[in-house]
């Protein structure tokens, strides 16, 4: 299958940093509150539940008073190597909400599977994510395959405070 038809985001990147650190940094509620998300937000965890079928409720603030809230369901956790999880913009009480972006709201993905493998490079481990949308429409894979040079530059700048973190741990 083509990008075109899965609407597969992938990203790679290595740290400089044992695997066993890495996965504790994606699985410890205190560890994601200090580098998860966009570069000038801050992250405040709502709810945490690190097992297949819990939720990593979180809200993010860009202005002081104005969250915007995300939500991770775990499907699978496969210690230190794999993590899939179904990411989707929410509402306060979790529940699943469009896109907050008036330019994308109504064609953004409810919902995008994202598989994460970590794989040990002797002391750096290498990170990938793989994300597309669950259940897209034709409009939703567009929209998603459109944002990804928009993707990349975020999880790049959450990629450089997960470095960061992982250095002061």
């Amino acid at each position: 299958m083509s990008v075109a038809q899965t609407g597969e985001f992938t990203i790679t990147r290595s740290f400089d940093a044992p695997r066993d650190k890495v996965w504790k940094a994606w699985t410890d509620a205190d560890s994601l509150e200090q580098w998860w998300g966009p570069k000038g937000c801050t992250l405040r965890v709502v709810k945490f539940d690190l097992r297949p079928g819990g939720m990593f409720h979180y809200a993010m603030e860009f202005q002081s008073g104005r969250p915007m809230y995300g939500r991770f369901v775990y499907r699978e956790i496969a210690a230190p190597e794999r993590l899939v999880y179904v990411s989707s913009f929410s509402d306060a009480e979790g529940v699943i909400a469009r896109a907050p972006f008036p330019q994308i709201k109504d064609s953004w993905p409810l919902e995008v599977l994202n598989t994460l493998t970590l794989g040990e490079d002797g002391d750096r481990t290498l990170l990938t994510l793989r994300a597309h949308p669950l259940n897209g429409s034709a409009a939703e894979i567009d929209t998603f395959i459109g944002m990804f040079d928009s993707m990349l530059q975020g999880f790049g700048g959450t990629f450089e405070q997960l470095e960061t973190h992982l250095s002061k741990t």
